[in-house]
């Protein structure tokens, strides 16, 4: 018998507590494991060829955030932004899950149906994007 100790580390994923009323969750494990981990992308020379894996958006507003790399303990995601300006950013995944307009209507949705694609052929669907 061996008296020496093993260790695990186990990783907590963010968790979406607000998606009751959403009936789907904002991130899915398993759509979390496709995502790069923060600063994946940042020596990419063009940021046309990264991949956004996951899309969510704002019926109410138009606002859209295109997941490229996110952390899975904290929910600190970054990606392209469209909303007032279309900026590359970071945002919370815990701040969009708790937006609610109407009193308790949630916010914010994620896309469904979203294939991943790169940032260029979103640029080259979107009139709202400068190419």
């Amino acid at each position: 018998m061996s008296d020496e100790k093993t260790t695990t580390t186990t990783t907590t994923m963010w968790q979406d507590k607000h998606s009751g009323l959403r009936r789907h969750k904002l991130m899915t494990k398993e759509l979390g494991e496709t995502i790069p981990a923060l600063y994946a992308n940042e020596n990419v020379q063009n940021t046309d060829d990264v991949t956004a894996c996951a899309k969510l958006f704002c019926p109410y507003n138009g606002w859209r955030w295109y997941i490229t790399e996110w952390n899975p303990e904290t929910g600190e995601c970054f990606g392209l932004i469209e909303g007032f300006e279309t900026e590359w950013g970071y945002f919370d995944l815990t701040e969009l899950a708790e937006t609610n307009v109407f009193g308790r209507v949630p916010a914010i949705e994620r896309d469904l149906y979203w294939k991943p694609k790169t940032i260029g052929e979103i640029k080259g669907e979107s009139s709202r994007i400068a190419a």
